[in-house]
């Protein structure tokens, strides 16, 4: 990896800490505020969960017309920065909002909660797509792409887990010395917010595109948009296949804080088992180039679903033990890991792939997808996770592990870990049976590309 390469691989990765932190706050941390912190009657949270499945999936069905906008920006500073930029301050505008208690209730809470969450889903979008397209724009190698891609979801998941293990404890704090957690979450907030506008400035000023590498294309249309997805065979495999991973693992992690608070029932130790993970993660996505270099990306994605069916199995067996809880979710977040980041290059691949069949590059519609699958999963796992608590009777336990019945933990403990067992398997399924691009046809793919001129010669 040449000195520029290696440049753009630590500023590109850099900007995703603040992103990730962001928006973990927001997907993980937004329904245990409203419960735990604001203490929304139940007739409310029914709205909030209804809105929140119905805003992610109007945004999500949106997200590829913003790849389209995002594809068809032309300015000084290339097509995927502004996008960052922009969409990066104004979903930190909105992310403060979301955490911020003025009293209103009722009707005007509902109505406010839609406005907000409306405009967070589309400028977080904007800045989603924009940052993640630029990333096929800065190799044309697998193996560069794999280094870059690992290093950018290992600083995801550095500002994933440090949310994941710091917001509780951090919130606690602060509210004990302020008088309150809701000053505690705002102020949570406000920081990440902060953490997340200089890390994207990293991305945004650092890093240099090779712009001159891929022949420049005309303006794509409306319908050329359509036909960029839906005769992208293999990108239409991939997005089944992702979904149902993401499904499964949002509902899984969405069920964190609820289940060390109910059925662990102790609090601080979801820090705990949220660290030990993330280290695990962290480990498991450096070691990726290692193991990328000596098995295929289908023995991959093989081991690491059987190591998430062993985690799930033994963490739904395990008695509540952090000695056994804790050694079964070491295998399932390894895998899970694996999984997140083979995902990343089958759809960095499908871009090439279009091109190739469809005669437009189209990177930003292509991975338009990627949010689009990331809102269907957390809508749909928030959704999962909404009615469990309800239903359950851990809404109503006004966090007291002991109001809730046997039978409510086992709704909570089934839908956490069984349903996501089966929605996890089924991906690799989709995978196994209809993903077709290996190394030897992309390999084929790039110098087709570059015999019609599409692809420069020296394109690395």
């Amino acid at each position: 990896m040449d000195k520029a390469t290696s440049r753009n691989r630590f500023f590109y990765s850099v900007g995703t800490i603040g992103r990730d932190m962001q928006y973990t706050l927001v997907s993980m941390f937004l329904n245990v505020y409203l419960t735990e912190v604001l203490n929304l009657p139940d007739q409310t949270l029914w709205w909030t969960t209804g809105i929140t499945l119905a805003v992610r999936v109007y945004d999500a069905v949106n997200d590829p017309l913003m790849g389209f906008f995002v594809d068809n920006t032309k300015t000084r500073f290339g097509k995927f920065k502004p996008w960052i930029a922009i969409g990066g301050i104004l979903s930190a505008l909105f992310t403060v909002l979301f955490f911020t208690d003025i009293g209103w209730r009722g009707t005007t809470y509902i109505i406010s909660f839609t406005v907000i969450y409306l405009l967070w889903e589309v400028t977080f979008s904007g800045n989603d797509i924009g940052y993640w397209s630029m990333l096929p724009s800065l190799s044309i190698d697998q193996k560069t792409r794999e280094k870059i891609g690992s290093t950018a979801r290992i600083c995801a998941n550095i500002g994933l887990f440090i949310t994941v293990v710091a917001i509780l404890p951090v919130t606690s704090a602060i509210g004990n010395v302020t008088g309150g957690r809701k000053t505690g979450f705002f102020i949570a907030a406000v920081g990440i917010v902060v953490i997340s506008m200089i890390t994207q400035a990293f991305t945004v000023f650092g890093v240099k595109e090779h712009r001159e590498v891929f022949k420049q294309e005309s303006k794509t249309s409306l319908r050329e948009l359509m036909r960029a997805i839906f005769k992208n065979d293999q990108l239409l495999f991939t997005l089944v296949s992702m979904a149902l991973f993401m499904i499964g693992y949002t509902t899984t992690t969405s069920f964190g804080t609820y289940f060390f608070i109910y059925a662990y029932k102790d609090e601080g130790m979801y820090s705990i088992f949220a660290a030990i993970l993330g280290v695990s993660q962290l480990v498991a996505l450096s070691v990726f180039p290692f193991f990328s270099k000596r098995f295929s990306r289908k023995q991959l994605y093989l081991a690491a679903t059987i190591m998430v069916v062993v985690g799930y199995v033994i963490f739904f067996l395990a008695p509540m033990n952090m000695l056994f809880i804790g050694a079964a979710g070491i295998p399932l977040f390894v895998g899970q890991a694996f999984i997140q980041l083979l995902m990343l290059m089958f759809l960095t691949d499908t871009i090439e792939y279009g091109q190739w069949k469809l005669g437009k590059r189209n990177e930003s519609i292509t991975f338009s997808v990627q949010p689009f699958i990331n809102k269907i999963g957390g809508a749909v796992g928030n959704a999962i996770v909404g009615a469990v608590v309800i239903m359950s009777g851990i809404s109503a336990a006004d966090g007291d592990p002991e109001k809730v019945t046997e039978a409510g933990l086992w709704m909570m403990k089934s839908a956490m870990l069984i349903v996501p067992l089966i929605l996890i398997v089924l991906g690799f399924i989709v995978y196994k049976f209809f993903f077709k691009i290996d190394k030897e046809l992309y390999d084929s793919i790039i110098s087709d590309l570059k015999a019609r001129g599409d692809i420069a010669e020296d394109a690395k």
